[in-house]
């Protein structure tokens, strides 16, 4: 074992003269080296975005919901309560309803969602206070005019300022109205505070008040659409998800996680990640074509070499291991070299930002980048797989020259 690694490093590395062959090798590592880079850098970018987005989308939403989407299951809402407080990983809970409704103000008017929450979840579990721009976060109901927060893009819409007066009005018992001619159900509300999320749904479409002005203007009379949750880990989501399945009862409650509201979103950024993982992983595919050319002339010169071996008792699978480790030698070399090449730039961008962005048009100052360890034995493994595999052919050829034939004009 030791002589045939030894000899794959004296006919790689020990060359008294640069020749084709020579050339061809270091294009080869040249080649890995690019390859393994592009793919660290272009995976750890997909993986800041990816992180970034979900940072964005998961400020509003519940790590896990569940709603109730039978008349039996409004009648066991207390008892569903009691379920999702045996669950361990569970940190916070709250009520909540939800529906659409068109705000109204100096003319001027939107289809929004409006949401009813518990005033103290708005930090807890939502965290619609640490995100707001404008005003006080408000959504009491006590004293007057109920109040409302609103995202900055519908603020902007309805062109309204905090203190001003927004009319909400209810799709509930419209038709009712319509045809006994009557006024729909209406609420005039106060806008204490005016939040930015970074997230243009929520800035631009939802509306938060208390959960009960919410429960009487949605129709809901007293009960809850569901419960929003909130986990100590969000990576644990599914696995509540599925506990929570065990328990209840799939025909009254709906049960999902933060990624099945965004799931397209979610399905499409990984079709893309993907894509890029095989279609960069062809530049090092090229690359290991070059170690199969640079062996298989390799073992035309070395013929010679390959015959004097087999006569002093070399078998075929240690001319087949000299040249397999030539080969996965290249690979070696242009893995490492690529990946403390990408791991490098990653560096630089994330401690130096070489390439910034505009904040105003993008939300962020520069390019975000997350480096993964899983994407380091990935990429290592496909690049190593194929240098095996361009490897194998030729190192094959080499064991079955035939020593006679080598060595009998010498």
């Amino acid at each position: 074992m030791k002589f045939e690694s030894f000899i794959s490093k004296r006919y790689l590395i020990s060359k008294h003269k640069i020749n084709f062959i020579t050339i061809i090798s270091l294009i080869s590592i040249t080649g890995i080296t690019i390859g393994v880079a592009a793919l660290i850098v272009v995976l750890s970018v997909f993986n800041g975005f990816g992180s970034l987005v979900t940072s964005f989308l998961i400020n509003f939403d519940p790590h896990v919901r569940v709603e109730i989407i039978s008349q039996e299951g409004f009648n066991r809402q207390d008892e569903l309560a009691s379920d999702i407080k045996k669950i361990p990983d569970v940190k916070l809970f709250a009520p909540f309803v939800s529906g659409k409704v068109l705000a109204y103000k100096s003319g001027l008017t939107q289809i929004v969602n409006l949401k009813g929450i518990v005033e103290k979840s708005g930090n807890d579990i939502y965290g619609i206070k640490k995100s707001m721009l404008f005003g006080s976060y408000n959504i009491s109901g006590n004293e007057g005019l109920p109040h409302i927060i609103l995202g900055l893009t519908l603020a902007d819409r309805l062109q309204s300022l905090v203190g001003d007066t927004v009319t909400i009005v209810s799709p509930v018992g419209i038709e009712q109205a319509i045809t006994q001619l009557s006024m729909p159900k209406t609420q005039k509300f106060i806008l204490s505070g005016i939040y930015s999320s970074n997230n243009n749904e929520y800035d631009g479409s939802y509306i938060f008040t208390n959960l009960s002005t919410a429960q009487s203007l949605l129709g809901y009379n007293g009960r809850i659409q569901g419960y929003d949750i909130r986990l100590d880990n969000i990576n644990e989501s599914n696995l509540v998800k599925r506990k929570l399945d065990k328990v209840l009862d799939p025909k009254l409650f709906n049960v999902s996680t933060w990624y099945d509201f965004h799931k397209e979103l979610y399905t499409v950024m990984k079709i893309e990640r993907w894509s890029a993982y095989i279609i960069l992983c062809l530049i090092v595919a090229v690359a290991t074509f070059n170690i199969l050319g640079s062996l298989s002339m390799s073992v035309i010169e070395k013929k010679r070499d390959i015959g004097i071996l087999r006569s002093m008792g070399a078998g075929e699978k240690s001319i087949l291991r000299i040249f397999m480790y030539e080969g996965l030698l290249i690979g070696v070399i242009g893995t490492i070299a690529g990946a403390l090449l990408g791991y490098f730039v990653c560096f630089l961008q994330i401690h130096y930002n070489i390439y910034p962005l505009d904040p105003t048009q993008y939300k962020i100052d520069s390019l975000p980048l997350q480096i993964r360890m899983s994407d380091f034995f990935f990429v290592t493994g496909a690049s190593m797989l194929l240098s095996f595999l361009a490897s194998l052919f030729p190192a094959k050829r080499a064991a079955k020259v035939n020593p006679l034939e080598a060595i009998k004009w010498e």
